[in-house]
């Protein structure tokens, strides 16, 4: 196998750190979903969400940037100025977002590649679905804008936490936009919903236990004041009724995250203003 000699290498022998890690067993989440009715690994609520913090200006080297950290999750973005589509022959009317979502190697239990796996590229696929409706392409023909996603840790929700990430870059980066993006995701194993399930979690609703049974994720994109969802993606086998009521309950967690990136961004406008006035 090729070893890539630019980077330091790892042993060729290692465990991960968490096997070590001492456990009093108050927080161990069991791998039967009927435990998910009475206690979550962090002590939340089925229909609880995590605590979301955002940041904008984070990458000095990018015309827009912005960071996202979902409890244990944390994500960042980088927007760079509009440039000229390459190897593109006939004239296009409207501009294209380049996205491209990769997972740290640090990021997961397991080391990740440096180069994009099939998983890597269905969710930069779905991050670029989320986030062409929200923008006015129109604005930039023939022109393409680069949106880059680095998971730096993954404890669930990431696709979501991107998304609402990189809406805040682009805004950050004064694309023109129709309005901004948050996202939100949900699991479901049989009649229990959780949500913003942590990576544990996803696990467990992505078994199929029981034939017939519901067992799936969801994730949803909006554009909160239109109320208009930009994309859905969903896995598993769920009901339609399942479907409904899960894209009902994730709308309205989306809504409640918008005020917050909104407040993020204002925020942001103003120690802008504050640092020129004072130079």
């Amino acid at each position: 196998m090729p070893v890539d000699n630019r980077r330091i290498q790892g042993p060729e022998v290692s465990f991960p750190y968490c096997l070590f890690q001492q456990s009093d067993g108050r927080n161990k989440t069991n791998s039967n979903p009927s435990n998910l009715l009475t206690v979550r690994k962090d002590g939340r609520a089925l229909l609880d969400h995590r605590k979301i913090y955002m940041k904008t200006g984070v990458v000095s080297q990018a015309k827009g940037s912005a960071y996202v950290e979902l409890s244990n999750t944390k994500v960042i973005c980088s927007v760079f100025d509009p440039r000229e589509i390459p190897n593109r022959v006939e004239y296009s009317q409207h501009g294209e977002l380049y996205c491209v979502l990769k997972y740290a190697p640090f990021s997961c239990k397991t080391r990740r590649a440096h180069q994009q796996d099939s998983e890597e590229k269905e969710l930069s696929l779905n991050l670029k679905r989320a986030l062409e409706p929200a923008v006015c392409r129109h604005e930039f023909p023939n022109f393409q804008v680069d949106i880059y996603v680095l998971v730096l840790e993954n404890d669930g929700g990431c696709l979501a936490a991107a998304i609402t990430c990189a809406g805040l870059a682009l805004a950050d980066a004064h694309v023109p936009m129709y309005d901004l993006v948050t996202a939100a995701s949900l699991g479901v194993t049989g009649d229990t919903m959780v949500m913003d399930p942590i990576e544990e979690e996803e696990r467990l609703c992505s078994q199929d236990v029981k034939e017939g049974q519901n067992h799936g994720l969801v994730t949803v994109a909006l554009m909160g004041a239109h109320t208009q969802i930009t994309q859905v993606w969903q896995t598993g086998s769920m009901t339609s009724t399942c479907v409904s009521d899960a894209l009902s309950r994730l709308i309205q967690l989306c809504e409640e995250t918008y005020p917050i990136a909104q407040r993020c961004l204002v925020k942001s406008v103003v120690n802008t203003i504050s640092k020129k006035s004072t130079s």
